[in-house]
């Protein structure tokens, strides 16, 4: 089965565009926290900590036909000849770090990828690419893999299918809004998506969410909450029943949408007393007020209670 997959990711089919044949693909994959790092193990511990780390990223870059450019501090820095051969290497990346049996307790990683055209130059490459590539990794948090429309575009269907947009937003130096994607990764908690086209939405109103003392608001500038039991979702619920990216919270045409894709046990939602209702694999269309459980019936008193207000 595996090689089946991975002779499909080589073939240019009509399910992929082909991209240029000046383009290159640019990754950066940095660790996560590395100051916390090496404030609780040392120097000496830390960065041999973080060079079995690149070390091991390094020789997954090769074994997808890439090309390790540099490495900056706790960051690599890789060009591939195409988008699926990069989209194959940030997943193993993450993979190989989480299940590695000789590095002790791994760091989470984020990484960001974009194709385009670059400036090779000195074993090194330039141009709007790079920069954009840069800025994908900048906006990942840890154990995310981000990138571009115009990148996913380039993807067979076997990787579009796990990708979702998450952000609609301005890069610096680009005109217009561009559409961020998340490539989802994790086999546990994924489930393929069928991508939706993701037109700028017509807000019409807001909504507050809170976790105990921390309030977020979704609007026409924040249009997606993430919420699970790791660091890197906006509401962290630490309870073993809430899966590491359980769930989120999606304003989406002006209306408001609960989003379980992921999750083990469920997400629960109780809206103004009414009767709980648990989404599993599915969405639902949020109105008025309520509160929602990750992977637990909760009430508006439980302290996991995540609560949710629609505001005009």
């Amino acid at each position: 089965m595996k090689s089946f997959i991975e002779k499909v990711l080589r073939m240019k089919t009509d399910d992929s565009k082909n991209e240029s044949d000046d383009d290159v693909t640019i990754l950066f994959a940095d660790i996560s926290r590395s100051t916390s790092i090496y404030e609780s193990l040392g120097d000496i511990k830390a960065r041999e900590l973080i060079y079995a780390c690149l070390s091991l990223m390094a020789d997954i870059t090769e074994k997808h036909n890439g090309t390790v450019i540099k490495t900056i501090g706790d960051e690599i820095m890789c060009t591939f000849p195409i988008a699926n051969d990069a989209a194959a290497a940030a997943e193993e990346m993450h993979n190989a770090l989480e299940n590695s049996s000789e590095i002790s307790k791994p760091p989470n990683i984020r990484i960001g990828f974009h194709s385009g055209e670059v400036v090779e130059e000195n074993n090194d490459v330039y141009g709007d690419a790079v920069n954009v590539a840069s800025r994908m990794a900048d906006m990942a948090k840890p154990r995310q893999i981000i990138t571009t429309a115009k990148t996913v575009n380039e993807l067979v269907l076997y990787y579009q299918a796990r990708t979702r947009c998450i952000d609609r937003t301005v890069l610096k130096g680009k005109r217009g809004n561009i559409n961020i994607y998340e490539l989802i990764w994790e086999e546990n908690d994924a489930t393929l998506v069928v991508r939706r086209s993701s037109p700028s939405p017509v807000i019409t109103s807001r909504m507050k969410i809170s976790l105990g003392a921390k309030i977020i608001e979704i609007n026409d500038q924040r249009n997606c909450v993430t919420m699970g039991r790791q660091a890197h979702n906006d509401l962290v619920v630490q309870d073993t029943r809430a899966s590491r990216s359980h769930a989120r919270i999606e304003l989406r045409r002006g209306k408001f949408y609960l989003i379980d894709e992921q999750s083990s046990n469920g997400t629960y939602l109780l809206v103004e007393k009414k009767k709980s209702l648990r989404v599993k694999h599915d969405e639902v269309v949020l109105t008025g007020k309520g509160v929602v459980g990750l992977g637990n019936d909760v009430t508006p008193d439980s302290p996991d209670a995540i609560h949710f207000k629609i505001e005009s």
